[in-house]
């Protein structure tokens, strides 16, 4: 591992002191390389907690463009921003907040033909898409990678995020548990169409940012095989517990079927 500078052990103070995560928590951040999906509502906070957590090398991966319809929920994006890439907008402010980090803009979509070879660097992914063709997309390709995945949805006030870990086996369950099926449009209309609000992406996408720094540094108890969902009009979280689908790939893909006997990821939390 790099040794932190006097600079970075400054910068990173009120995060050492805490009990689990000192300057080996810190200096297993610094050596991460950290993969966030979508630079808008939950790529924003995500993008912001983990570069100020100093996580070394972020990249930021989204195609699209800063619009004035984004401002008031996007918040790593200003007026400045407006018409620029979002991932290079985001790579801009990140910077700013943070000059130890390297981070890499990766201003295009994930699509079919490049995300094995973007993904594939990562050590970590923090899904903030919010369509859930990329979302399948994401979920198969860092289950055949094994790389750990940090996925978060958001709508109206409403949110939930959980991990997957599905090649570690029993307990672990994969995106296709959660969801049997892919989900078309008409069954997961977009928030230009029902609305969101920007503090339910705060609450979601800092969760996200949180469950990420947990994976990299080792400490806390994880989200694989558990769903936080939050509801903001009644202030309100729940922790679900989400055992593997019995007739998921994923038990044979992750090491063989599942035993008649094996009920540990059906206990409550």
């Amino acid at each position: 591992m790099t040794a932190l500078s006097e600079a970075e052990k400054l910068h990173y103070s009120r995060q050492t002191i805490l009990p689990g995560w000192g300057e080996e928590g810190q200096l297993r951040l610094k050596d991460a390389c950290v993969l966030v999906i979508g630079a808008g509502g939950l790529g924003a906070p995500a993008l912001m907690y983990l570069a100020g957590a100093g996580v070394g090398h972020i990249g930021v991966a989204d195609g699209d463009f800063v619009e004035a319809s984004n401002l008031h929920r996007q918040v790593i994006h200003s007026t400045a921003s407006l018409n620029s890439p979002k991932a290079s907008s985001a790579a801009k402010r990140i910077r700013e907040l943070n000059p130890h980090i390297e981070v890499l803009e990766h201003a295009f979509p994930i699509t079919q033909k490049n995300a094995r070879s973007v993904i594939g660097r990562y050590d970590v992914v923090c899904d903030c898409t919010d369509n859930f063709s990329t979302r399948d997309l994401i979920a198969q390709i860092c289950f055949e990678e094994r790389v750990p995945l940090v996925s978060g949805a958001a709508q109206l006030t409403d949110g939930a995020v959980t991990t997957f870990k599905p090649y570690l086996g029993a307990g672990h369950p994969c995106f296709r548990c959660l969801y049997p099926a892919p989900l078309g449009p008409e069954l997961t209309p977009s928030c230009a169409l029902i609305g969101v609000a920007g503090p339910t992406l705060a609450v979601i996408g800092g969760l996200q940012a949180m469950e990420t720094i947990k994976e990299i540094i080792g400490f806390g108890e994880s989200l694989s095989g558990r769903v936080l969902t939050y509801d903001g009009l009644q202030a309100s979280t729940n922790v679900l517990v989400l055992p593997k689908r019995d007739a998921c790939d994923c038990w044979r893909a992750a090491g063989g079927d599942r035993s008649p006997n094996d009920m540990t990821d059906l206990t409550p939390p």
